[in-house]
C-alpha cells in the first residue's frame, strides 16, 4: 500500500510543479515575444483549461495519499519535521492554487469571451505573480522532500 501511495504522491507533485515550472519558465516567455495579446490571452486560457483538471486531480491526491503516509508511519507524532513542513507549504499551495481559480482565472475567463483584452491581460499578471509564488514554494516542497530526512 505504502508503494502506491508513494507513486500516486510523487506522480500529483511531479505533474503540478513541473507543470508550473514548464508554463512560467518556458511558455511564457516564447508567448510573450511571438504572440500579440489577444492571440496570447486566448492561449493562456485554453492552457489553463488543460491544466488546471490536472492541478485540481493534484489538490485531491497530494492530501490524501500525504495523510495517508503519516498514518501508515504511525501519525504525526512519529513523521520527522520536513514532513510537517511539507504539509504546511502543501497547504498553502492549495490555497494559493484555489484563489488562482475561483478569482483571477474566471474574471480572465470572462474578460477573454468579452474580448477585453486590458481586462484579461490584468488577470494574467495576477495569475502569473501567484504562479511565481506558487511554483517557488513547490520547489522548496521539492527539496524539502528530497533532502529533509537527512538535515
Amino acid at each position: 500500500m505504502m508503494s502506491v501511495l508513494v507513486s500516486l504522491h510523487l506522480l500529483a507533485a511531479v505533474i503540478w510543479v513541473g507543470g508550473m515550472f514548464f508554463a512560467y519558465v518556458c511558455l511564457r516567455p516564447s508567448a510573450a515575444s511571438v504572440l500579440e495579446p489577444p492571440f496570447r490571452l486566448r492561449l493562456w486560457r485554453q492552457v489553463f483549461k488543460r491544466f488546471f483538471p490536472w492541478v485540481w486531480a493534484a489538490v485531491l491526491l497530494l492530501p490524501v495519499t500525504g495523510h495517508g503516509m503519516i498514518a501508515m508511519f504511525g501519525g504525526f507524532a512519529a513523521v520527522g519535521l520536513h514532513v510537517h513542513i511539507m504539509l504546511g507549504l502543501g497547504y498553502l499551495m492549495i490555497a494559493l492554487f484555489m484563489h488562482v481559480f475561483f478569482a483571477p482565472y474566471k474574471h480572465l475567463q470572462r474578460a477573454c469571451d468579452a474580448e477585453d483584452w486590458p481586462a484579461a491581460g490584468k488577470r494574467l499578471n495576477q495569475i502569473r505573480q501567484i504562479i511565481a509564488v506558487n511554483l517557488s514554494v513547490g520547489l522548496v516542497v521539492v527539496l524539502v522532500a528530497a533532502a529533509g530526512r537527512y538535515v
